[in-house]
């Protein structure tokens, strides 16, 4: 059997490295962070910002409302705060067809 690497999950991320995964500036993550009472991300003593894994699948999911799907950020702000769960399972499956998508685009390529 193949060794097949396995995909290392930090407990925190910097705001360094959210705002290379979302490809934004800082700001926009302050700014998300002021709107959107579901972020709340940890602080050091210093007063870094500390984001968890539940962090980061609620800005994804304000990303896909606001960017990909067109709302404002009072409708996203509603539409959160009536379909919580049904927001974080369309994108779970969402996820899930990125990570199939990147698969199959590995598997073309070395063809």
């Amino acid at each position: 059997m193949p060794y097949k690497e396995r995909e290392i999950n930090k407990l925190y991320y910097t705001m360094g490295e959210v705002t290379a995964m979302f490809d934004v500036n800082a700001s926009q993550i302050r700014f998300y962070e002021r709107e959107f009472d579901i972020l709340k991300p940890k602080k050091n003593k210093k007063g870094n910002r500390l984001f968890t894994q539940e962090d980061i699948a609620n800005l994804r999911i304000i990303f896909n409302l606001v960017k990909d799907k067109g709302y404002t950020l009072q409708g996203a702000r509603d539409y959160l705060r009536s379909n919580k769960n049904e927001a974080k399972e369309n994108q779970r499956v969402i996820d899930s067809l990125e990570r199939l998508k990147s698969f199959l685009i590995e598997v073309r390529d070395n063809l």
